[in-house]
């Protein structure tokens, strides 16, 4: 089997909150089983390995630390019927959920924001938990919004950006990434910039589709990335995510994270985003920006 393309893998790592997951594989029987989890990490990429941890009180246990592999399910932000199922006692979990087996055999749910493939690599036995290590052998990441999970409650890209700017003039703007590279579109001094929108009634996810839309390309909001107050210009100002699929932009082009590329973006506070962006790229970690187009802090994702 060819092994996963790396950069490919780093983005997808990179890209999603540690949010909430089905971990899938079955048991002695051939029968599939799986169980939600917000413990799901990256653990190498060279080779592609990734790990879970599992309650030594779960029922799964015996199946799960003798089985030849499993499989990581990142839910999107529309799923979470399929997180409640299966973080609840069911008789069968997967009698209502559309899956398939993946290409080690595990099985992967179908709609997800991303599935990792996983041959096991090791277990590790650390206190009440069992650490399951998988080396990645095959892995789709989508361009849907993952699904969050914090303080008691789920997390979405459109609850929080709702939550952010009530009462608030807003502006949305799309950062929308592709191989390494982002799209800009003319402004109106000349300049480049994110494809932007005024968000009047629709609310801003709706806003930042129909953003997306202008551009003719496949993509979808993910989190948003950035948030900051135009103290200038008196208004607000969010920025999403995106991951592009293939596709030539009607409206802008796709540069890559350089600086001479972005010499030409005419807004202060959105260069130095994409500066950040670029940084933040390279390594695969990313965070969220609050505060105002001048000064403010990034906090991790979690």
């Amino acid at each position: 089997m060819t092994p996963p393309d790396t950069r490919a893998l780093r983005n997808a790592f990179g890209s999603f909150m540690t949010g909430v997951t089905v971990v899938t594989s079955y048991d002695k029987g051939g029968q599939p089983i799986g169980f939600t989890a917000n413990s799901f990490t990256s653990v190498s990429l060279d080779p592609p390995m990734v790990l879970v941890c599992l309650a030594n009180t779960s029922q799964n246990y015996d199946a799960l630390v003798s089985a030849r592999g499993f499989a990581v399910n990142v839910l999107a932000e529309t799923q979470i019927d399929i997180s409640n199922t299966f973080a609840r006692q069911v008789d069968d979990r997967f009698a209502n959920t559309n899956w398939q087996k993946g290409p080690h055999g595990s099985p992967v749910i179908a709609d997800v924001a991303a599935w990792f493939d996983c041959a096991m690599h090791k277990t590790v036995e650390a206190g009440d938990h069992v650490i399951l290590i998988g080396t990645v052998t095959a892995f789709e990441d989508t361009t849907k919004p993952g699904l969050g999970y914090a303080r008691g409650a789920y997390m979405t890209p459109s609850i929080t950006a709702n939550a952010l700017v009530q009462g608030c003039d807003l502006v949305v703007s799309a950062l929308i990434e592709r191989d390494g590279e982002v799209l800009l579109v003319d402004d109106s001094s000349g300049g480049l910039a994110l494809p932007e929108t005024t968000v009047v009634d629709e609310g801003t996810t709706a806003a930042v589709q129909k953003l997306i839309e202008t551009t003719g390309l496949t993509a979808q909001p993910g989190f948003v990335y950035s948030v900051f107050e135009d103290v200038r210009r008196r208004r607000q100002h969010i920025s999403f995510l995106c991951r592009a699929d293939a596709g030539t932009p009607k409206n802008g082009v796709f540069v890559p994270l350089t600086s001479a590329a972005l010499d030409d973006v005419s807004d202060p506070a959105i260069l130095t985003m994409l500066e950040r962006f670029a940084a933040e790229a390279a390594i695969g970690s990313f965070g969220i920006y609050y505060g105002t187009q001048n000064s403010g802090e990034v906090r991790p994702f979690a």
